[in-house]
Parts: structure tokens; sequence; C-alpha cells
């Protein structure tokens, strides 16, 4: 498992350890519905921070997370992407990827979520490449803070999942 990031100028909230509940939150999503982690207890949250809507590598990872769906879906997890772009922002790219999953807008205030988080560059006004793997009690199991520019393993992934269902 991959150690968390420790706080920095760029990031002065420190990212969420392993074994520690996460921080809840609630926004909304690509359909202005508003999504609240506390209301997914009870199956496990594949939380995916990514910098912005239509960039290519973000693009790149969350298009393989739309085609291995079933993976998540087989876990009994739900997965939420969150960037600071708007909702309609978030709808427009959901429709032309054909992500059927939640994108959430971490809008306003601006980054506040990911700034809950640890991933958030004030510097740049984005969030940086964060993934966290929440457990149905809603205790951070995996984390990953990607550097700027590199994409996720998608096999890490599943070697999480697997890790929660004792599989």
């Amino acid at each position: 498992m991959s150690q968390p990031a420790p706080a920095t100028a760029a990031s002065p909230t420190a990212v969420p350890a392993v074994g520690v509940p996460a921080p809840d939150f609630e926004l909304v999503n690509q359909f202005g519905e508003p999504v609240r982690l506390s209301d997914l207890r009870g199956r496990a949250v594949v939380l995916v921070f990514f910098p912005f809507a239509f960039s290519g590598i973000c693009t790149g990872e969350l298009c393989e997370l739309r085609d291995n769906l079933a993976l998540f879906e087989d876990a009994d997890a739900a997965v939420l992407g969150v960037s600071v772009d708007s909702k309609f922002a978030q709808r427009a790219y959901a429709e032309k990827e054909g992500y059927t999953f939640d994108l959430l807008a971490d809008f306003w205030p601006h980054g506040a979520v990911a700034e809950q988080y640890g991933v958030f560059d004030p510097e740049s006004g984005m969030a940086r490449r964060g993934t966290f793997i929440i457990d149905a009690d809603g205790i951070v199991r995996y984390v990953v803070v990607n550097p700027r520019g590199q994409a996720r393993d998608f096999a890490e992934y599943r070697a999480a999942l697997a890790g929660l269902t004792g599989n």
C-alpha cells in the first residue's frame, strides 16, 4: 500500500492516512444531485481526484475506470470522480466519454474537498491525482497520490479492492 504524502506548502492539509475515518463531504454530481460520502456507508467507495475534465491523462484514467467498472461493481464499490470543474463541465465530460459513475464538482468553495484530502494544489488551482479507497465503515484503506503528469496504475485498484473483500 502506498503511504500518504506529507503536508507541504502546496498542500497544507495532510493526506488522510490508511486506517483513519475518511473526511465526510457533500458535492453535487454532473446532474446537480447532492452526493454525501457518509450516505454511501455499507459499501466501499473509490474516491478518484483528478486535475481537470477533458485533459489527456485524466481522460485515459477515467476511461480505464469506465471500461473496467465491473471490477468495482463486483466489489460493491461506488466510484466517485472529483475535480474542481463545474457540474456543467462534469456533465459534458461524462456524456462525451460515456462515464456512468458520478463525477463530482469540487467547484465552490474552489477545491475545498480536495483540500480536506490533502490533494489540492493552490498554485495551479487543481486537485492532484489522489486515490482513496474507503471501506464500508468509512475507513480509508488505500491511499496513493501520484506526481503531476503521472497516471495511476490500474492494477493497484484491483489489489486494493481484493484486500477489502479478502479475495
